[in-house]
């Protein structure tokens, strides 16, 4: 004889229905994991630590290794020059005569200021001031002057040594020191003047 095939009754359906709401409800209202979750290997590296902090006012953690600003200037014992050296790293500003942005006649002009040394403003007028000096004659404490955004004297520094000279040029935006002997300045040298005060004003004034 043929067995029948038994079906649910109508409490078994019900059961099995229960069954199946609470299993689909576990896996819509139950708080998920992170998907994707990485591996060991597949974890992000960490983060690079912060950028050194930019140094005080002479700003020798800057300067790299070789640059003039490393080798000790043959006036470094002068205050005024001190003072112009405290400045490197300063920024550039157009019409600038403060440290908090300087251009070139504004720093040699602020610089001198300190000391008791009223330079005209503009580049062109502190080179009528003074005396001449040959090139070979350099030393430390002079002017040199450039000619670079217009013929004659536009711009201008202060010498550190026979070669060296610090100054404000809008070119990478802060004060720096460089050589005269370089191929770019040394072509636009138009010479050098030395402000009159004593030796005593040198250190005092």
């Amino acid at each position: 004889m043929r067995q029948s095939r038994r079906y649910p009754d109508s409490g078994d359906w019900a059961t099995l229905l229960t069954l199946a709401a609470l299993a689909t409800g576990c896996a819509s209202t139950g708080v998920p994991r992170p998907f994707p979750v990485p591996t060991r290997s597949e974890a992000p590296p960490p983060s690079a630590p912060p950028a050194a902090p930019v140094p005080g006012p002479d700003r020798a953690a800057d300067v790299p290794p070789g640059s003039p600003e490393r080798l000790p200037p043959a006036g470094s014992d002068v205050p005024l020059l001190q003072t112009a050296l405290t400045l490197i790293g300063s920024p550039y500003l157009n019409g600038g005569s403060t440290p908090a942005g300087f251009d070139c006649s504004g720093f040699t002009r602020w610089v001198f200021a300190q000391h008791g040394i009223d330079l005209p403003r503009e580049s062109r007028e502190q080179f009528g001031a003074g005396a001449r000096i040959d090139a070979d004659a350099v030393t430390a404490g002079d002017l040199v002057f450039f000619s670079t955004v217009a013929r004659g004297a536009s711009h201008v520094g202060i010498a550190l040594d026979d070669d060296r000279f610090v100054h404000a040029p809008s070119t990478r935006g802060v004060v720096r020191v460089e050589r005269r002997s370089s191929v770019y300045w040394k072509k636009r040298y138009v010479g050098a003047r030395r402000v009159a005060f004593s030796e005593a004003g040198r250190q005092a004034r």
